[in-house]
């Protein structure tokens, strides 16, 4: 299952069942998982924590030092976590003095020459498409959809069910459950298709609806907050929206 081309360091850790095809090179200090399959030529270097169940396509760079100015040799990690798909050419740096790691979660798919920069933290059951670039400390929530040749601002964050469309560019956070694009990026409605395949009940749609069309209506942001709180009151969905956007305020979120 070990290819006599690749090269592993005697003091990395390898997981049981995997597969690791001719050309990879696997530094020390990286612990692998059981059932990866690293097709050929894919690089784990220093630093990388990669959990079960992974595959990994030509090319992958996992654990390359942070293209940060200010990163100084520190110890500093790449997690990712189990059943993922990394396509080719993918890169994930490790995380620098600022968070001291990256994170990919589980059950997510990374297409061709996507980006993860330092510090970015993805969740769960997310999809990026090609040629997408996360910048420095982005974050990602559950089950976000975000489409080919993305530009994402460091500090910037996309909400659980968002999808973002292709070639977007935004230098603020996108609101969970809904559409960005356009040139500025801006909110495009509701992510009806994604919330229905993920079985939300059409009156969970609709208060997720009625809340942005409160919080979006004009006029002081904190009155509009206070709306919703009153007209819709606190479920799982619109508490959900109401942190996120107390936890943006600094750096925006996209109208």
């Amino acid at each position: 299952m070990i290819s006599p081309l690749a090269y592993i360091h005697p003091e990395a850790v390898i997981g049981e069942n995997c597969e690791i095809g001719p050309f990879c090179f696997i530094d020390r200090n990286v612990v692998i998982g059981a059932n990866n399959t690293l097709m050929n030529s894919v690089t784990v270097l220093y630093g990388a924590r990669i959990g079960e169940g992974n595959i990994f396509f030509p090319g992958s760079v996992i654990g390359a030092i942070p293209q940060d100015l200010k990163f100084k040799g520190e110890e500093t990690l790449a997690i990712i976590g189990d059943n993922n798909k990394i396509r080719e050419n993918v890169t994930i740096n490790r995380g620098t003095a600022a968070k001291g790691r990256t994170i990919v979660g589980s059950g997510n798919l990374l297409m061709e020459t996507v980006h993860v920069a330092h510090d970015a933290t993805m969740g769960n059951g997310c999809v990026v498409g090609n040629g997408t670039k996360l910048a420095g400390e982005t974050i990602i929530d559950d089950n976000a959809i975000i489409s080919a040749n993305v530009l994402l601002h460091q500090f910037c964050r996309i909400g659980s069910y968002a999808m973002v469309g292709g070639g977007t560019r935004t230098s603020q956070s996108i609101l969970p459950y809904t559409i960005a694009a356009r040139e500025p990026a801006s909110y495009c409605g509701l992510n009806y298709v994604g919330l229905r395949r993920r079985n939300f009940p059409n009156e969970t749609i609709e208060q997720i609806h009625r809340a942005y069309q409160i919080i979006l209506s004009g006029g002081k942001l904190s009155d509009n907050l206070e709306r919703v709180k009153e007209e819709i009151g606190l479920t799982p969905e619109v508490t959900y929206i109401l942190q996120f956007i107390e936890e943006t305020q600094n750096r925006g979120f996209t109208r």
